[in-house]
C-alpha cells in the first residue's frame, strides 16, 4: 500500500480522503479547520497542522481544495507544500482551477526537484463517496503510476490529457456545460410549471428522449422537492462558469450559454443560495412567493 497524504477535508476532500484509507493505503492529512479531519483520524489518519508535514511525511500528496486562491495559499504560504517538495515527493492537485494556476504550481513544484500532476474530477458528493469520480489527470505521466492506485481508490475512470493546463481546461469545459445545463433546467421546469404542467412530467418526457440523462433527472427531482442541500454548492458552480468563460476569453471563443448561465449563478449567490446546491438555481427563475 502506498504512503500518501491529503490535503483539504471538504465536502468532496473528506470522502476522497475516506476512501485512501479504506483502500488500505497509508494517509496522512490537513485540513485549515482541524476539526473536519476527525472521522479521518478515527479511520486511521495521521494528522499534522501544515501543508508542508504532509509533504514531508508523504511519497504522494493529493490536495483537494476550493478555488485557485485555496490552492495558491496552499502552495505558497510559509509553511506551504512547496516548501517540503523536493525530488522524490509527489504533488497531485485534484482542485479545480484555471490553467494559469495549475502552471504556476506545476512549475514550482517541477522547479525544487518534484513531480506534479493537476487532476480535476468530473462528479459531486456522491461519486467522492462511493469511489466513482472521472479524474482528468495532465503533468508528471511518471507520476501517475505512483498515484494511480489512489486514483482507484477514489475514482471509477482516470484519463491522462498530456501537458500541464489541459486538466484544467477539460474540467472547466465540463463544469461550464453543466452550468448551462442546470441553468436550462431551471428554465424549463419553471416554464413547464407557469404553463400548468406537472414538473414530473416534463422530467418523464425528458427521460425518454434526447434529452435524457442523470444529471436532468436527479436535479430535476431535487428541484420539483426543493431539496437544496449541497452536494455541490452553487457558489462554487458561479466560481468554474466564472474561470470558463475566462478561458473563452483568453482563446477568443464566444461562450454567450456560459456566461448567461454565470449570470444567473452571480444572482443566485447574491440572493442567498451561495451555500445551497447548484440546483438552486431555479429559485431565479421562479416567481418571488415560490422562494
Amino acid at each position: 500500500m502506498a504512503n500518501y497524504g491529503f490535503i483539504g477535508s471538504g465536502l468532496m476532500g473528506n470522502p476522497m480522503a475516506m476512501n485512501l484509507i479504506k483502500a488500505g493505503h497509508q494517509l496522512t492529512v490537513y485540513n485549515r479547520d482541524a476539526s473536519k479531519c476527525q472521522n479521518l483520524i478515527e479511520a486511521g489518519a495521521t494528522q499534522v497542522s501544515t501543508p508542508l508535514e504532509v509533504v514531508a511525511a508523504a511519497d504522494v500528496t493529493f490536495c483537494m481544495v476550493a478555488d485557485p486562491e485555496a490552492a495558491m495559499a496552499v502552495c505558497f504560504s510559509p509553511h506551504g507544500v512547496i516548501q517540503g517538495v523536493g525530488p522524490g515527493k509527489g504533488y497531485v492537485d485534484m482542485s479545480t482551477v484555471d490553467p494559469q494556476t495549475a502552471e504556476k504550481i506545476g512549475i514550482s513544484v517541477q522547479a525544487r526537484g518534484g513531480e506534479y500532476l493537476e487532476a480535476p474530477v468530473s462528479g459531486t458528493v456522491q461519486p467522492a463517496r462511493d469511489g466513482e469520480l472521472v479524474i482528468m489527470a495532465a503533468g508528471d505521466e511518471a507520476l501517475l503510476e505512483k498515484a494511480q492506485p489512489g486514483f482507484d481508490a477514489m475514482g471509477k475512470k482516470t484519463v491522462f490529457l498530456g501537458e500541464i493546463g489541459a486538466a484544467a481546461s477539460m474540467k472547466l469545459t465540463v463544469n461550464m456545460m453543466m452550468g448551462s445545463m442546470i441553468a436550462a433546467l431551471s428554465e424549463g421546469l419553471t416554464l413547464a410549471q407557469a404553463s400548468g404542467l406537472e414538473g414530473e412530467a416534463l422530467l418523464d418526457v425528458l427521460s425518454a428522449g434526447a434529452l435524457a440523462c442523470p444529471m436532468f433527472k436527479g436535479k430535476g427531482a431535487a428541484m420539483l422537492a426543493e431539496n437544496f442541500t449541497a452536494n455541490f454548492p452553487l457558489k462554487h458552480l458561479q466560481k468554474d462558469l466564472r474561470l470558463a468563460v475566462q478561458l473563452g476569453d483568453h482563446h477568443r471563443v464566444p461562450l454567450a450559454n456560459a456566461a448567461a448561465s454565470n449570470e444567473m449563478a452571480k444572482r443566485g449567490c447574491q440572493m442567498g443560495f451561495a451555500d445551497e446546491d447548484m440546483c438552486a438555481l431555479i429559485k431565479t427563475v421562479q416567481s418571488p412567493q415560490k422562494k
